[in-house]
């Protein structure tokens, strides 16, 4: 059986200037933009060549058990990229306060910049070179 993450609910307080900024500033795709049941909006946005999303609801933590998570305190969400550089380039341009790459360590992967969106939920951009020519799922599979 695989499983496979698809989907993660990220706590925001403004589900339209968060979904303004997934979009525009980073360019995810808005996927779902609907009330899935009276009285619950999702808006599902899904970074360009990802198969995992992001979903901002304003009522979706009631239906789960457990603490709600104040928006801004997820850190550590993490996007992966062939080439940093150009990233950051296409990034800056889009109007996101996005940090310079650095080179945390010289293998691949060891590359990195950072934000945070409006509500304060922090970043992280990875380079992985190896994605240019191979998805990284197939790169850590193939992996010895």
């Amino acid at each position: 059986m695989e499983y496979t993450l698809e989907v993660i609910p990220l706590p925001v307080s403004d589900i339209d200037r968060a979904k303004e900024f997934y979009s525009d500033k980073l360019g995810f795709h808005v996927d779902i933009d609907t009330e899935v049941m009276p009285g619950m909006r999702i808006v599902q946005l899904t970074p360009p060549g990802s198969g995992c999303s992001i979903a901002l609801a304003d009522t979706l933590w009631e239906t789960m058990d457990g603490p709600t998570p104040a928006p801004g305190s997820y850190q550590g969400l993490q996007l992966c990229v062939a080439d940093a550089k150009a990233a950051h380039a296409e990034l800056v341009a889009r109007g996101l306060d996005v940090s310079e790459p650095v080179q945390h360590a010289p293998q691949d992967g060891g590359t990195f910049m950072y934000f945070k969106d409006p509500d304060g939920n922090g970043w992280a951009i990875q380079e992985y070179r190896v994605r240019a020519a191979t998805p990284l799922r197939e790169s850590i599979v193939a992996a010895p």
